[in-house]
């Protein structure tokens, strides 16, 4: 089995104190002052649908593409959970950021939870880029977020135990990162247990995500490159301006 996959077993459990809808009000705001107000959107990476699901209830339609097909599973069931007239505006497909093509364009690509970042290699970066210009038509919007390098580096990564459970296991998740300055990444091992609440029986998973973390010069670069201008960025979540305690960023590009 593919590390996402073993991830969506209990992606969900882990993040459910994730504000989805707060996160997605922040990106309306972002697309609304770029002039899209409504429409359509591509979210590359969208995991379980978290955001894709607002984006929807706030009145856009959405499709969603993901590497993993349990990630893709679980979107369409949390689809499944919406009212017919909400649900029918969300497609789930599996896909990688780096290749997929649909067979339209969007008023909007949006891209969250560092998906960019792990697009670790200078081609897989270009490659990304391209999939959401090639979804966009002039003037269409391109939003994601990063890890931001300069914090990164002023604020190394840590150690972190992490322990959560509902009614059917608990979780404990042991994260060790480490530092690969020569490659702008962190590879972040983790080391998850799982408890059933049942019956009490154990199942353990050893997991490596390497992640890229990336500077302003070479995101408008690539942008440039790419057929997008750079329009703003911002610190996560904030209007504020990316600084070295800013360790997630947010871009919002437009198509030339």
């Amino acid at each position: 089995m593919k590390v996402f996959d073993l991830y969506a077993a209990y992606y969900d459990l882990l993040y459910r104190d994730k504000d989805y809808a707060a996160e997605t009000m922040y990106v309306r705001r972002l697309l609304e002052a770029a002039n899209v107000s409504g429409g359509s959107i591509l979210e590359l990476g969208c995991g379980t649908g978290g955001h894709a699901v607002e984006l929807v209830r706030d009145g856009f339609n959405v499709t969603g593409i993901d590497f993993s097909g349990h990630m893709i599973e679980g979107a369409r069931r949390r689809a499944d959970a919406l009212s017919s007239n909400i649900a029918k505006r969300v497609d789930f497909q599996y896909g990688d950021v780096r290749n997929y093509r649909g067979s339209t364009t969007y008023s909007a690509v949006v891209s969250l939870f560092h998906v960019m970042s792990y697009q670790t290699g200078n081609d897989d970066q270009d490659q990304a880029f391209a999939t959401a210009r090639a979804h966009l038509d002039g003037g269409g919007v391109f939003l994601f977020d990063f890890w931001y390098g300069p914090a990164v580096l002023s604020d190394r990564p840590r150690h972190v135990v992490k322990e959560v459970s509902d009614d059917r296991i608990g979780v404990r998740r042991e994260t060790t990162p480490v530092l690969h300055v020569n490659q702008n990444c962190v590879e972040v091992r983790f080391d998850v247990q799982i408890t059933s609440s049942i019956d009490g029986r154990c199942e353990r998973l050893l997991e490596a995500h390497m992640m890229r973390y990336l500077f302003l010069p070479e995101i408008e670069e690539r942008l440039n490159r790419c057929g997008f201008r750079l329009a703003s960025s911002s610190k996560w979540m904030s209007n504020e301006s990316l600084s070295e305690r800013s360790w997630y960023g947010c871009v919002v590009a437009v198509a030339k």
